[in-house]
C-alpha cells in the first residue's frame, strides 16, 4: 500500500497563512480517507505545542499523540506552496508534508522524508516541480 499517491499531491497552492496551509494539508488527508475530520484540529493543537517547521522550507504538520486514534490508515499529503507561507519567526515554508501515522508507521515515513529533504537540491526540485510524477519520483523511497 502506498502512503503517497498522485491524488494526495497539491501543486502550486496559494495559501494566505500558516493556518490555511495546515488546513489544506489536513483536508487532503480527510478527503482521501486517511483520517477523521477532527484530526485537522489535532494538527493545530500539535502546531501550538511546537512548530512543525523543519528548516529548508519544509514543514511536516501532523496530529498530537492522542490523534492517532483518528487515523484510519497511514498516509501523506504533499502541498507545494511555491510563493511560500510564513510559519512564524521568519521561517518560510514552501513544502508541507501532512502525515497521518498509524501505530509506528509514521516514524519510518518521517525518517525517509527527512533523508530526501536533507538534500537542498531535492527540496529545490520539489519546489520547482510542475508535475505530480516529479514529486513521486523524488519521494518514491517513502512509498
Amino acid at each position: 500500500m502506498s502512503v503517497l499517491t498522485k491524488e494526495n499531491i497539491v501543486l502550486g497552492a496559494e495559501v494566505g497563512n500558516k493556518e490555511e496551509a495546515i488546513r489544506l494539508a489536513g483536508k487532503v488527508l480527510v478527503d482521501h480517507g486517511y483520517v477523521d475530520e477532527v484530526y485537522i484540529d489535532k494538527m493545530f493543537e500539535r502546531e501550538a505545542l511546537t512548530s512543525t517547521y523543519m528548516g529548508n522550507f519544509i514543514a511536516i504538520p501532523h496530529g498530537t499523540e492522542e490523534a492517532k486514534a483518528l487515523v484510519k490508515k497511514a498516509g501523506l499529503s504533499f502541498i507545494q506552496v511555491p510563493n511560500g507561507v510564513d510559519f512564524g519567526a521568519g521561517n518560510i515554508v514552501k513544502i508541507l508534508i501532512g502525515i497521518a501515522g498509524k501505530d509506528n508507521e509514521h516514524l519510518e515515513i518521517l525518517s525517509k522524508i527527512a533523508l530526501v529533504c536533507l538534500e537542498e537540491e531535492n527540496v529545490e526540485k520539489m519546489i520547482q516541480a510542475t508535475t505530480k510524477e516529479e514529486i513521486l519520483e523524488l519521494l518514491n523511497e517513502v512509498n
